[in-house]
């Protein structure tokens, strides 16, 4: 039997994190790790005390049929990456890597070109993570440098996420 590589195993453990998710769209999780030691966790939900989509049954984004990255702000959940980031300290996570997969729930595939929404890249960039990992098949996935996010400012050119 052979040892699952670190990559997929902190992906997988983002996956399971997933599980948790009350987005009745995608289910995301996301870990953040540095030096090989997880910092947190964090999955898509509504903020904590608010119902959440999979409590009332119904998405208003999807009710609206809101294509896939537009109009966040009718959406109730907090994204995983934004949950991870605001369940750990700056200190820890700077020169960190965080890791995400997501499910499409509608075909329970990977979501297809999966990456982190404007928003949640923000906060990925003041976090001071310097990579992200993100989920493409149970064995491949993409490697985003921030530095390249940082670079190439998608506010400039409106490229859309999630």
């Amino acid at each position: 039997m052979s040892r699952r590589d670190k990559v997929n195993y902190y992906l997988d453990i983002a996956e399971h994190v997933a599980k948790r998710c009350t987005c009745l769209r995608r289910h995301y999780g996301a870990v953040i790790v540095k030096e090989d030691e997880i910092i947190s966790t964090g999955y898509v939900g509504a903020p904590r005390g608010r119902k959440n989509c999979t409590d009332l049954n119904t998405c208003v984004r999807e009710e609206q049929k809101v294509a896939r990255g537009e109009r966040y702000e009718l959406c109730r959940s907090v994204h995983a990456e934004a949950n991870a980031i605001i369940s750990a300290s700056r200190k820890d996570m700077i020169g960190g890597a965080l890791y995400l997969s997501g499910i499409d729930m509608s075909t329970g595939d990977y979501v297809e070109n999966a990456s982190s929404c404007a928003m949640c890249k923000r906060l990925i960039i003041n976090a001071g993570i310097s990579t992200v990992y993100i989920r493409e098949s149970m064995d491949d996935y993409r490697i985003v440098q921030v530095s390249e996010w940082i670079e190439n400012d998608e506010s400039l050119t409106g490229t859309r996420g999630y």
